[in-house]
């Protein structure tokens, strides 16, 4: 988008050396330059990086055309200082892939093109590249274990449809079925066409697994992983491999499906439904559904796997009104021969006193275990010691002073803290507000629950997983190897455990503390909770080893609870889907969130109303606009937080809408310290 000026033609009649540059700043615009001295652009420069003065310092951009006139006056334009041509161009394909999600999402276009390059790529003065050493001679690939019958299924299925362009498959198949293994198979047949894979995955601690297997069975395939663990300059050594074409195969978090790969013929995205591909702050995109845009713009088969698929994936593979725009493929039993799913009971808290918050069940179950040398888990998904401090003498609470939240008590490093701002404080002593001493933690996290099962496991060597104890991947595979090599009896965990990890010996799950999301505010947290018990409870039995799964509830006739003593998803989702239908929620409507973050909500407030109140909004009959409220979580690091959100039945009316309300938004005059932003396909509300 060229600046809003008069064209101003070349005085000398000749076709000025012009570049046209997209820059990583927040304006929906490209800029242009003067070519550098010396050095005009070819043709071949358009998709290189190249380096500007903008402002008071030099940036690096990407050349997106040579245009033959500006409509900024000659006099006005800045020479640029250097193309650099240390890499071959980015391909059309990734220029597409760009402009999709600038539209979709709102955003600046040269803010995704620059985004989503390595950060070295970026950097004025980059690191010099090393020259990578001589790849060692690659093992002998490990062998592939013979098929189930669903397996070979649902491979015939996505083999009758070889050669023919985009299709987009939903494979749903229970935990341990043997989903990884349809994968490879996949990634097999890419690679013998002479194509290249990519494997998406929501988070990093996933990969180290998940990284083994496939190096195992693809040794000379060149794998590389992409995210956010690794050091810069392995993270632009393994893109620029991708790039090249020499790495046939790439694992990565959600930034890495913008990777360019000039001879993609697959992808796959594991644990679809998770809630980390979606980016919550910069642009913010769902990397899924980038996934299957790219796909359909290559032409490509995209698989999606999931144990609970995303109750969307689910309508466009179920719903009469979606015309089978996925096919599903269906995995209902265990890999593993004589491998069941776990038995899964409730157990009424209502009607049993609990030990510590710990059933006698589940505490008879855990010393069954121990007993035959066998694992358990028990997860609670809140770490820290207890999620608040209090006074009951006059009522204080540990509340954190930036947000509408509390500090959680972390007495293994004697800190209260705030999961949400980061502020840390020390213990107090006695109460900040009337000198009580006898202040007492309130309710349970995993290292209050990790005391508690010492105290009746003395012998047990307990094992706590979460984001405390597992900071970086290095303490997340050293956590693995323990579990693997047998050095715990007992795992207390977080989500962190829930996912895609094998654990042989494990066989029974004790959930702690699910019943708070039964009644939450937030209309997708029975699809997470249920998402979440039917991954940790996945993870009992899966080898030879009979598996139980104990939930402990007071609601324990809850249709949720029901559905999942069953296994039965697609009755969870036909119900959850029937309710969205009625109500009007997504996958039947499309949203997006106007949010404003003020010193003061009155501000904040002013702000989404003036956006509401936009002359235009009258012309979109099929856009509604509610009113500006205070968020969920109104206060976060000093910011009075309130959003506005926008609702349609049709995405293509949504989108019409958005274009011009944004730039509407960017016109009004806000209070210098006011921040917004615009979410397309919000997750949180």
């Amino acid at each position: 988008m060229d600046a809003p000026q008069e064209k101003t033609p070349d005085r000398t009649g000749e076709r000025m050396n012009l570049v046209r540059v997209a820059l990583d700043v927040p304006l929906h615009r490209h800029f242009d330059y003067l070519a550098p001295s010396g050095d005009p652009p070819t043709p071949a420069d358009i998709g290189r990086r190249i380096r500007v003065p903008f402002g008071t310092r030099a940036r690096i951009g990407i050349i997106v055309d040579l245009p033959a006139h500006s409509d900024i006056a000659p006099a006005q334009l800045k020479p640029a200082e250097a193309i650099l041509r240390d890499l071959p161009p980015l391909p059309p394909d990734w220029f597409r892939l760009c402009e999709f999600c600038a539209a979709y999402y709102q955003v600046p276009p040269g803010e995704v093109m620059l985004s989503t390059l390595p950060a070295g790529l970026r950097r004025v003065d980059p690191p010099r590249a090393r020259t990578p050493k001589a790849p060692a001679r690659p093992p002998a690939a490990q062998a592939a274990p013979p098929l189930t019958a669903e397996q070979e299924a649902a491979l015939a299925v996505i083999d009758a449809h070889a050669g023919r362009g985009f299709h987009a498959y939903l494979l749903h198949g229970v935990t341990g079925s043997g989903k990884t293994e349809v994968y490879l198979r996949l990634i097999e047949r890419a690679l013998a066409a002479g194509r290249q894979a990519l494997l998406l995955v929501p988070e990093i601690n996933l990969t180290p697994q998940l990284e083994a297997r496939v190096a195992e069975r693809f040794p000379a395939a060149g794998l590389v992983s992409l995210h956010s663990e690794l050091t810069e300059a392995a993270r632009a050594r393994n893109w620029r491999a991708a790039f090249a074409g020499q790495a046939r195969i790439v694992l990565g978090t959600r930034l890495a499906v913008f990777t360019p790969l000039p001879e993609l013929g697959l992808i796959v995205v594991d644990e679809e439904h998770d809630p980390s591909f979606k980016q919550q702050d910069g642009m913010r995109y769902s990397a899924r559904d980038v996934a299957v845009f790219r796909a359909r713009e290559r032409g490509i088969p995209i698989v999606l796997g999931s144990a609970t698929p995303s109750l969307e994936s689910w309508a466009n593979a179920t719903d009469a009104r979606a015309r089978g725009r996925y096919t599903l493929l269906t995995l209902r039993g265990r890999a593993v021969e004589n491998a069941r799913l776990p038995a899964v009971q409730r157990i009424d808290t209502r009607l049993e006193k609990l030990q510590d918050g710990l059933s006698g069940a589940l505490l008879a179950g855990i010393g069954k275990r121990l007993a035959r040398g066998e694992q358990s888990l028990v997860f609670l998904n809140r770490r820290g010691y207890a999620p608040v401090l209090a006074c009951a003498a006059c009522g204080w609470a540990s509340r954190c002073t930036r947000c509408a939240a509390n500090l959680v008590l972390h007495l293994a490093d004697r800190r209260l803290r705030c999961h949400h701002c980061g502020l840390e404080q020390r213990i107090p002593k006695a109460c900040p507000s009337c000198g009580n001493q006898d202040i007492l933690p309130f309710g349970r996290g995993t290292q209050r629950l990790e005391e508690v099962l010492a105290a009746h496991f003395p012998q047990a060597r307990i094992l706590r997983v979460d984001r405390d104890s597992a900071k970086s991947r290095k303490q997340w595979e050293a956590l693995l190897e323990r579990i693997h090599g047998g050095e715990a009896d007992i795992l207390v965990g977080t989500q962190m455990l829930a996912k895609g990890h094998d654990f042989p010996r494990l066989t029974l799950v004790g959930v702690v503390g699910a019943d708070a999301a039964l009644h939450a505010a937030d209309w997708r947290a029975p699809e997470r909770l249920f998402a979440q018990l039917m991954q940790v409870a996945g993870r009992a039995g899966r080898a030879e080893l009979a598996g139980e799964v104990l939930i402990q509830t007071q609601f324990p006739e809850h249709p949720l609870y029901a559905a999942l003593v069953r296994h039965d998803y697609p009755a969870f989702a036909a119900q959850q889907l029937a309710e969205r239908a009625q109500a009007g929620f997504p996958p039947y409507a499309y949203q997006a969130m106007l949010r404003a973050e003020a010193q003061h909500m009155a501000e904040a407030i002013a702000f989404l109303a003036t956006a509401r109140a936009w002359p235009e909004a009258a012309a979109h009959g099929d856009v509604l606009l509610y009113d500006p409220v205070p968020m969920r979580m109104a206060r976060r690091a000093n910011y009075e937080r309130a959003q506005l959100l926008a609702e349609s039945p049709s995405r293509q009316a949504l989108q019409r809408f958005l274009a011009g309300w944004r730039e509407a938004i960017e016109a009004i005059r806000a209070p210098a310290r006011l921040r917004w932003h615009l979410e397309v396909d919000p997750l949180e509300f």
